[in-house]
């Protein structure tokens, strides 16, 4: 049985649902970035318990394929952007038609009428937050942000940058409070 489960966004995620199949004694076949698919079906009661673990722990099950198709969305960008390897040609409607295969104006319309944001929009604050992480580290020049998250030009990311946080990436790194968003509230 395949369940759908929003906001598991990393691998820590998917370690905290395992645990919670584990406590209910529910054995999976595979596990992954908001899915789990179980060895044997879950009865209606064990399923009413384990959807209230996962809302416990920050997670919850999703049920029609709207969602499921949005969540596999944030899945992929999340993960796209945190191998900081996107060419600066790099074209989020022909990555995403190439690992869901669908039309990307259904994956668009979808998208935007459910989560009051474009696709694009969501792409760009999830670079941010990693521009703001990427940042706070400090192992990275803006340059090699920059190349990383495939912007074509400093320039570029450092407006980007301000248009979505009212700072530049040098100001923001002299703040002493950095706001960052957890990535499943974006």
């Amino acid at each position: 049985m395949k369940i759908f489960i929003k906001n598991m966004v990393c691998g820590r995620c998917i370690s905290a649902v395992e645990g919670i199949f584990t406590e209910m004694n529910i054995p999976l076949k595979s596990i992954a970035l908001g899915e789990a698919e179980t060895q044997k079906d879950i009865s209606g009661d064990d399923m009413e318990k384990l959807e209230n673990l996962l809302l416990k722990t920050g997670f919850e099950r999703i049920k029609d394929s709207a969602h499921q198709l949005i969540e596999k969305i944030k899945n992929l960008i999340i993960v796209k952007i945190s191998e900081l390897d996107i060419d600066e040609n790099f074209l989020l409607s022909e990555f995403l038609i190439s690992k869901l295969h669908k039309d990307y104006s259904v994956l668009s319309k979808t998208f935007s009428h459910n989560e009051n944001i474009t696709l694009e929009q969501f792409f760009i604050l999830q670079k941010i937050e990693k521009v703001k992480e990427l940042l706070l580290y400090n192992e990275f020049t803006l340059t090699e942000i920059s190349g990383k998250l495939g912007y074509k030009s400093v320039q570029h990311l450092s407006s980007q940058f301000r248009n979505s946080t009212g700072f530049t990436p040098t100001e923001f790194k002299k703040l002493k409070v950095h706001n960052r968003k957890p990535l499943d509230q974006i």
